[in-house]
């Protein structure tokens, strides 16, 4: 197996950890959306990510709404 990170290197092991992050969540704001508009409430997609409504709805709403999707009350 091919190393993707020079573990000597903090610099290069930190970058990747940048780079996970941003494609974490690019992938999460993809997904709710999804969620979101095939009617799952936001307790609903809360429960899979471990996180509390409050904080989906914190994090998501303003996308979601911009975007167009119509979001459920609870």
């Amino acid at each position: 197996m091919t190393e993707l990170v020079d573990p000597e290197d903090p610099a290069a092991g930190l970058a990747a950890v940048v780079a996970l992050r941003r494609l974490a969540d690019r992938l999460e704001d993809s997904q709710v959306e999804q969620a979101m508009r095939a009617g799952w409430s936001w307790s609903d997609v809360a429960e899979v990510l471990g996180v509390t409504r409050q904080a989906v709805h914190k994090k998501h709403a303003k996308r979601l709404i911009a975007a167009g999707v119509a979001l459920r009350r609870r």
